[in-house]
Formats: structure tokens, sequence, C-alpha cells
């Protein structure tokens, strides 16, 4: 449950026991004919302009008036102002005490909320208002309740006695609040609740003798649904939140999780808003693992911000963990993980009307012993931008300055200088765009080796000092043609969208740089990037300018996208391919003249079923690389999704060339799933995933989950089994298991427990079957 929606026991009792009292009190604007007899709804938009300055209009069968003394309406009376309206039997306004009284099937209806009673009385001086025996429906969200009195004290205080609160239907006994004294100033934003309680069937189930809670909108201070579940390694688990609304600008949710096997653990969640910006503060606890004693106190922690000011922006992410083997041994929601490290960083960018710049630093906790990468201590980025500069031509200087440290021996440091000029002539019509761009790219790298063994194969070859100058030239142009047709009984469209991009980037001699193509263990901060259709068009095949890649090529390809009558995308297929005039034989590649076909299409069919697929197939050896297909059906409350990927092991070699794969695959990747969601019976439904490793014949992951749903409550029941190692010579695959029940409240907020997703991180859970342009 979302710690801003309403807690657990406090919210809708002080909401229901209060809100009575405020339909007599409040009321909004715009002009509309008063509410009906069926009590619906009346959005805000739909509602009287200042209705209290609204004309009156009493209508009765009888009216009787005692000059100086009293009004007496009896019969249907029926009192309408704007949107709001009263009926009773009998009404009666006395004068001069200016007291209006009504009796008998009394209901106050102002489009948001009605309220009956047998009894109401008010004073139009002082505005005291009391309601006998009150009834109240909320009309624009669940809820409803009664209570035996209503009392409101001018504008200053309000009292309601026996109140009670539910957002099941009427005659609906699953479950309410009461509550038999609440008490309100005007100007404060808690209540004070007497005696509360929670009632299943009318059964108390939870008391307090007191409590008090905020009851205007926003966060409100209390409990959150608890929940339990059960796994293999942790044994039972059960997690009780509570949630602290400590400042409009600041608040907590604290979560003690009790773990059979495993001890008590103090998950902790702040939240704050500040003038630089919003953020988090989480940490987890366990001060004694009884699962590794030999560890004592295991700990996580994460910082997150963000943050605009003006022309500054702020961005932090730090996290760290007690030890490496943290995220194997415990479930854990700290930080981002990449590549076996922890993610520690932090930027400060501004921005000018033509330049922009950024200080980052950037750090990983290592979260195995092999793993070594360089920090940014720091990075500079400078941006200058002048659009239309000469009125047919921009120009952009782009440079930037890397720190990068490291303490592995086998790795030099650097600091590295970039700047990269760039001047673009660009031409656009609607059926057409071309652009022609030139750069040079300059970099300057100064590289120390105090730490570096003076034996090491990553740095015997490198030069201290380095400079890099790479002329490069950009020409791409695409076309887009469209044509109308008639198939299968209804109007068509398509269009053809052909693109051409000649690239030359000059072929230097980089074996000074410490790079990722040449030296085990990879660039500062560079790698090979995954090839797709629009990959094509790069001009860098690489992640960042730690290598260069030399090119003198034609990229050529096309996209064809069909609509329907109504100008909804059904279909669209792109191909394309490099063609290589020559290769530099320092790229670890074969020296084919062509580069792999890459495919990816993806279709809509009656709005029910949805394809979508890409490919990379490599005609000069006759091989797939890689390819990915989805196929969703979906209707009403069903749907069904099947996914498959498969990488050839030649594919995941070029593209990490220094990584250790034998541990996930021998002979590729191949993999296979589906998940799928339906209705079972009378509220009840299922929800399920499987995965499998097809290569190694292994299931990745495997879990279904049953939830039940009435008009006020959900419950539901889940299990998840999942890949935590793979088999090897003297051991089986090894698995973990759990089991979680979850409970919510309908209307009383944001579930919770009821959506998973794969927790093993190797499967490829749901993904959104399709891009079209719709």
């Amino acid at each position: 449950m979302s710690p801003t929606a309403r807690s657990f026991l406090a919210t809708m009792i002080s909401l229901a026991l209060y809100g009575p009292a405020l339909a007599f009190a409040n009321a909004d604007s715009a002009d509309t004919p008063c509410p009906d007899s069926e009590a619906r709804c009346i959005p805000p938009s739909e509602q009287t302009q200042d209705v209290n300055n609204a004309p009156i209009r009493v209508v009765a069968d009888r009216a009787e008036a005692q000059s100086n003394e009293k009004a007496i309406y009896s019969g249907n009376v029926e009192v309408t102002q704007g949107h709001r309206k009263m009926t009773a039997d009998t009404a009666t306004l006395r004068d001069p005490e200016r007291i209006v009284t009504a009796q008998g099937d009394v209901v106050f209806n102002d489009g948001q909320m009605m309220v009956t009673s047998d009894y109401l009385q008010a004073n139009l001086d002082t505005e005291d208002t009391t309601l006998n025996n009150a009834q109240y429906k909320m009309l624009c969200t669940p809820g409803r309740g009664e209570a035996k009195r209503v009392f409101k004290n001018g504008t200053t205080f309000y009292e309601m006695e026996d109140g009670t609160f539910t957002t099941c239907p009427d005659e609906d006994k699953s479950w309410r609040f009461s509550a038999s004294k609440i008490e309100k100033e005007e100007d404060s934003l808690f209540a004070d609740l007497y005696h509360p309680k929670f009632e299943v069937m009318n059964v108390p189930v939870f008391y307090l003798p007191y409590l008090r809670v905020p009851v205007e909108d926003g966060r409100l201070t209390g409990f959150l649904y608890p929940s339990v579940s059960w796994s293999d390694r942790d044994g039972v688990e059960l997690e009780t939140p509570f949630y602290w609304n400590i400042h409009p600008q600041l608040d907590a949710t604290i979560t003690p999780k009790y773990m059979s096997e495993r001890g008590v653990q103090l998950n902790t969640n702040i939240r704050y808003l500040a003038p630089f910006g919003y953020g988090s503060l989480y940490s987890e606890y366990l001060p004694d693992d009884q699962l590794n004693p030999e560890l004592d106190e295991r700990w996580g922690f994460n910082w997150k911000h963000s943050g605009v000011q003006g022309h500054w922006r702020y961005e932090a992410d730090y996290s760290k963990v007690s030890d490496i083997a943290y995220f194997q041994n415990i479930d854990s929601d700290v930080g981002k993980r990449e590549d076996n490290t922890l993610l520690q960083t932090g930027e400060i960018s501004y921005r000018g009307l033509d330049w922009n710049s950024t200080v980052r630093v950037r750090d990983f906790q290592a979260l195995t012993e092999n793993t070594s990468v360089y920090r940014l201590m720091p990075q500079v980025d400078l941006n200058y931008y002048a659009p239309q500069t000469l009125g047919w031509a921009d120009i952009s200087l782009p440079a930037q300055l890397s720190v990068f440290a490291s303490d592995d021996p086998n790795k030099p440091e650097a600091t590295r200088t970039h700047l990269a000029p760039t001047l673009s002539i660009p031409f656009t019509r609607p059926w057409f765009s071309a652009t022609a761009e030139a750069s040079m790219l300059y970099t300057h790298y100064d590289q120390r080796f105090d730490n570096a063994s003076p034996d090491a194969e990553s740095t015997a070859k490198l030069s201290k000092s380095v400079e890099r100058k790479i002329p490069t030239l950009r020409l791409h142009s695409g076309l887009v043609l469209e044509r109308n047709f008639w198939a299968m009984g209804s109007n068509f469209s398509q269009t053809l969208e052909p693109q051409v991009q000649y690239l030359y980037i000059k072929d230097v001699n980089q074996s000074d740089i410490y790079n990722p193509v040449n030296y085990n263990g990879g660039g500062y901060d560079t790698a090979r990037l995954q090839t797709d259709y629009y990959g094509l068009f790069r001009g860098n095949q690489f992640s960042s300018i730690d290598f260069i890649n030399p090119a003198n090529q034609l990229t050529y390809g096309a996209t064809t996208r069909f609509y329907d009558s109504g100008y909804k995308e059904r279909f669209n297929l792109s191909f394309g391919q490099i063609y290589y005039f020559d290769r530099s034989s320092d790229e670890d590649v074969d020296a084919f003249d062509y580069s792999a076909w890459a495919l990816e299409g993806e279709a809509n069919f009656n709005d029910n079923f949805f394809v979508r697929g890409s490919m990379q197939y490599d005609s000069n050896l006759s091989e797939l690389q890689f390819g990915n297909a989805i196929a969703e059906y979906r209707q009403d409350g069903f749907y069904a999704q099947t996914s498959y990927r498969y990488v050839a092991q030649e594919y995941i070699v070029s593209t990490l060339p220094n990584r250790d794969i034998s541990k996930l695959t021998d002979d590729g990747l191949s993999q296979a799933g589906v998940v799928t969601g339906f209705p079972l019976w009378n509220g009840l439904s299922f929800n399920g995933q499987y995965w499998r490793d097809l290569t190694q014949d292994v299931m990745l992951e495997n879990q279904f989950s049953l939830t039940y749903r009435s008009d006020c409550w959900v419950i539901g029941l889940s299990y998840n089994e999942y890949l935590l190692s793979r088999s090897n010579i003297n051991s089986d695959p090894e698995y973990d298991n759990n089991v979680t029940l979850s409970f919510s409240l309908l209307g009383l907020g944001a579930q919770s427990g009821f959506n998973f997703s794969t927790d093993s991180g190797n499967a490829l859970g749901y993904r959104d079957p399709f891009a079209l342009k719709n």
C-alpha cells in the first residue's frame, strides 16, 4: 500500500465519521441542475458556481406562516439551492431565533454525499447543526456509514457519536470501522477518535482506546497492510509496515520484518521534499543473521535524490551493503545493480540558453571477488550548441574531461580530455529529410601506471601520453512514400520509408590507448553495443570513446507501415544492412563486405492479438546471431503472452569478448516462457508465469497466484520458485521458493502484494508486446 494513501486503521474511520458533518458545511461550485433522487455523483466541473449565494427554492404541499414567529412547511418539502437538495416531511423556521428544524425522512444530497436522518436542527446565525440517526453514502467514491448523532459547532468544532464506515455495498457486512466518538477542531489537521474498532461481520477484531489521526487530504500516520509469506531460505516471513507522517515535506515507512530462519530485520524508508529537490533514504538492518552467524550484522543502504532549481539540476544514487554476498542471501530493494556491482553516483548539471554542463562522480561497490570497475573522479561535460548559426547550418562543441581511478594492479589510471566540434547541415520536408554532418574528434590521454604491475599485459603496450585526432563524415537521408489501397473489404494506407547513410571515420592507430578491442578487461568506460535495425545507423558501435571504430561504409534500410481506415497502425517491418567499402585490420571481426541483416517488426491484429519480433541474421555465415519474439492475446479479463529469445555463443563472445559466460551457457542463450492471467469464477482469478532455459534444459522461474476480489476487499495467495544457481559437475541446480499471502481493503488506498515479477533476474518477465504508433 502506498504511504500517500490512507493508512490501515485510522484513516477511513476519521474520514467517514467526519464526512457527514462536512456535507452540511461545505459545497463547491458550477451551474447545474440539482441532484436527483437517485443520488448520482456530480463532479466539481458540473457543480453550481458560488452555491452559497445561489437562490433558495422551497416547495411543499402546505405552508403556514405566523408573523415574526415561525414558518411551517409540510408534505413533500423540497429545498434546493444550486446543486444541493434537501427533502423532509416537515420543515420549520423559527424567527427571530433563525433556527431551522426538519423532521421525518430528512434527505440531504449535494452530489458528493447523500445523508438521511430523522431529525435535523440548524441555527442559521451560529451555524450550529445537529443530526440524529444519520446515515450517509459517498456518491463519487466508495463509502457509506451511519452515526447516532452528528454535531457541528459553528465552523470551529465537529463531533460524532457511534459512527461507522465501510466501502462495502449495501447489505454487505464484510468489514467496517467504528468509533464511539470523534472530535475535530476546524483548523486542525487531526481528529481525536475514542474507542476505534475494526469489525469483520460486525465482530470486533481490532481495538484501540484512543487514536489521534490526520483527517485532511494527504498522508496519514498508521499501520499499513501486513504481509505474510514463506520461503525455503528464510522460513516464515511477517512484515508489519508503519507509516509516519512526520511533516508535509517529510515522512517515513518503518517495516519490521520477522524471518523465522534468519531473524528480525528492520527496513526504513525516509522520503523528503526540500527546495533543492526530493529524495529518499532507504536502509535494511539485520543485527544477527542466524543463517550466517560468522557475518555478524548485515545491512544495506541507498540514498536517492533528484531536484531542479532554476537552471540547476541535481541527481544522486548511492548504495552500499555490508558484504558482497548480501544480495545472494537476502531479498533486498537496495540500489541498482549492474554487472556484479552496486552503483554509487552523483551529478550536478547547469543548463543555459545555448550551452549546458554537468559534473558527475561515479563509483561502484564490487559484489564479487574478481570485479574491478573504474571510478569517475570526476567527469565534467560542457556542451555548446548554436543552431542555425549561419541560417542553414548548426554548430556544436561537446567537450569532456574524465578522471578514471582504479585499485586493480592490472589496470592503468587515466585523465581523458575529449573535444568533438561538429558542423551539421539539415534539410527537412514533410516527405524527405537529409543531414550532412562533419566532426573532428580530438582526444588526449594522460595514462598513469603507478598502481599497475610493470609486467601486466594490459599496460605493456600503452603510452603515458596519447593524442588522437579522428575526422568523421556522415551523410544521411530518408524518404516517406505513401499509398492507399483496398484489401479485405476495407481501406488501408501503406508507407515505405527508405533511408541510406554514408559514414566515414578515419582509421587511426589506437593501440596506445587502453581500449576494449585489444586488451583484456575493457576500456575505461567503453563497451561494444548490441546491434539492431536502428543501431545500424549509429556513428560509433561502442558506448563511449575509448575506441572509435573506423568506418567507410554505406548503411541502407527501410521501414514499411500499414494503417487501417481509422489510421491505426496495424503492422510494420524494418530491415537493413551495412556494406563495408573496406574493413580495418585492427577490428576483431571477419572481413566480410556485408554486415548481418537486422530485421524487426510488429503487428496488431484486431486489437486482441499482438506480435513483435526482431532478429539479426548473418548471410555470410548463414547463421542467426540473435532473435526474440513475443506474441500476446488479450480479451476482456484474459491475457496470455509467450516470449522467446536466442543469442548465439559467437555473438555473446564478440559483444562481451572478455567476460566469462561459462556459468551462464556453453552453447549460447535460448529461453522461452509464458505469462498468463484470467478470471476463474465469481471474483476469483489466476495469474502465472513459467520460464525455461532451453540450452541447459533447466527451469528459470515458476510462479502463480490466486486472487479473490469482492466489492470491498481482496485477498491473494502466490507461490514462486526461481533459480539461484545453475548445475555444474558437482551439483544440481539450486532453487528457492516462497509463498506469500496478501490482503487489502478496497477503497482505503493502493493495494500491495498482488502483482509479481521475476525474482531470479534470469527470466524475461512480462513485456509490452507492441509499440505501434497509434
